[in-house]
């Protein structure tokens, strides 16, 4: 029982990082697409922002982990 709430659980915190990955490079894209001398200062900003969308969603494979196997 436990274990199918948290597969939900991380299923819905998982949908969160997705919907932000994409936000940051459509950003990035059209930014880079407007103004493409802007590339050298919006490229490190773009990969940021993915590495902290991504660490969330890692943080919630922990959480689900540590959830199921404790429990």
């Amino acid at each position: 029982m436990t274990g199918d709430i948290t597969l939900l659980g991380y299923g819905v915190s998982a949908i969160g990082p997705a919907i932000a990955v994409g936000l940051i490079f459509a950003a990035y894209i059209n930014g880079v697409a407007r103004q493409p001398e802007a590339q050298g200062k919006l490229q490190p900003i773009a990969i940021l922002g993915f590495a902290l969308a991504e660490a969330l969603a890692i943080f919630g494979l922990v959480l689900f982990f540590i959830a199921f196997f404790v429990s």
